[in-house]
C-alpha cells in the first residue's frame, strides 16, 4: 500500500468511527452525501460529507472526508512554503464541527489533514496539519481540563515540546483579531508539520485524530441533558455568531477550500444552523455569561 492509500484508508476509518459513536449518543442517523468532482472543474477528487441536523443532541453535526488533487497550490497553502508555489498538489483530510442543541454543551472542532506537493522534477513533499479546539458557551473548568489533558496525552510520545507548542499555536490561531477575543478555551493546532519525515508526521496526525472521541464525548455526556431556558439559548446563539465570524474571516481551511475550488456545501458545513448578532451586547455583572469572558475566554494553562 502506498503512502496515499495508507492516509486515505486511515481517514475514512476515522470518519466512520466518529460518526458511529455520535449516532449512538444522539439516536439519529447521519446523512451520507458522497460526491465526486466532475471533469473540467478546478479540482479533481472525491469525498463523503456526513451530516446530522435536527437531532436530539446535535442541532448540527458535520463530519467530512475529502481527497482532492489540483494543478497549483493555492496561496493559503504556500504562505509558509514559497518555494512550492506553482506545484501540483494532493490534499486529504477529515474535518468536523459539532454544534450541540444544549447551550451548556460546547461546540467542538477537529481536523486532521495531509498535503503533498508535487514540484516538477522533484520528489513529492509531504506535510501534515490539524488539531482540535473546544468552544463553550457556559464554562466548566473540569471540561476544559479534561479536553486539554486528552490533547496533551495524544502528543506525549512525540516529545515534551509538542503540547505547549501546539497549545500556544491554537491560542494564537483561534483568535478573533477584530474583536481581540479567543474563540474558546483552545486545544491544540499544528500546520505544515514535517518534522521527522512523513512517517512521523502521519503517526502524529493519527494520534491526534484517534484522541478526539475520548476528548469530547465525556464532556458532551455531562452537559447534553442539563436544563436551560430562553436566556441560555439566546446567549448560545449570540456566541455562535463569533464562530461564524472566525470561520469566514480568519480560517485558513475555509480559505483553502474556497480558493482552490473546493465543494462549497461541504466547506461551509461548519456553520451553525442558527446564530445571532446583537449590537454591543454586555452580560450582566456576576452572571454565568460574564464568567465565560473573565474565566474561560483567556489564555490559561489548563493542565
Amino acid at each position: 500500500m502506498g503512502a496515499t492509500d495508507t492516509v486515505r484508508s486511515y481517514l475514512q476509518g476515522l470518519q466512520g468511527r466518529i460518526v458511529a459513536a455520535c449516532e449512538q449518543v444522539d439516536g439519529g442517523t447521519f446523512r451520507r452525501d458522497a460526491w465526486k468532482k466532475e471533469p473540467g472543474e478546478p479540482l479533481q477528487g472525491d469525498g463523503v460529507t456526513m451530516i446530522l441536523e435536527g437531532g436530539a443532541v446535535f442541532e448540527r453535526a458535520g463530519c467530512g472526508f475529502s481527497h482532492v488533487t489540483g494543478p497549483k497550490l493555492p496561496p493559503s497553502a504556500t504562505q509558509h512554503r514559497p518555494e512550492l508555489a506553482g506545484s501540483a498538489f494532493e490534499a486529504m483530510g477529515v474535518s468536523l464541527v459539532f454544534h450541540p442543541r444544549n447551550p451548556y454543551a460546547p461546540t467542538v472542532h477537529m481536523n486532521v489533514r495531509a498535503i503533498a506537493a508535487h514540484p516538477q522534477g522533484r520528489e513529492p513533499v509531504f506535510w501534515f496539519g490539524g488539531g482540535m479546539d473546544l468552544t463553550p458557551y457556559y464554562g466548566f473548568e473540569e471540561d476544559a481540563v479534561h479536553f486539554h489533558r486528552a490533547c496533551k496525552d495524544s502528543l506525549a510520545r512525540f516529545g515534551d515540546d509538542k503540547y505547549p507548542r501546539f497549545k500556544a499555536w491554537c491560542d494564537d490561531y483561534f483568535f478573533l483579531k477584530h474583536r481581540n477575543e479567543p474563540r474558546g478555551v483552545g486545544g491544540i493546532f499544528f500546520d505544515d508539520f514535517a518534522e521527522g519525515g512523513a512517517d512521523n508526521g502521519l503517526a502524529l496526525m493519527r494520534s491526534v485524530g484517534d484522541a478526539f472521541l475520548d476528548a469530547y464525548l465525556p464532556i458532551l455526556q455531562r452537559r447534553k441533558d442539563a436544563p436551560y431556558g430562553e436566556r441560555e439559548r439566546a446567549f448560545q446563539l449570540y456566541r455562535r455568531g463569533r464562530y461564524v465570524e472566525f470561520n469566514l474571516v480568519w480560517d485558513r481551511g475555509t480559505h483553502f477550500g474556497l480558493q482552490s475550488g473546493g465543494r462549497t456545501e461541504s466547506i461551509l458545513m461548519s456553520m451553525p444552523p442558527l446564530a445571532s448578532w446583537e449590537y454591543r451586547h454586555e452580560p450582566d455583572a456576576g452572571s454565568a455569561e460574564a464568567e465565560l469572558y473573565s474565566r474561560f475566554l483567556v489564555r490559561k494553562d489548563w493542565v
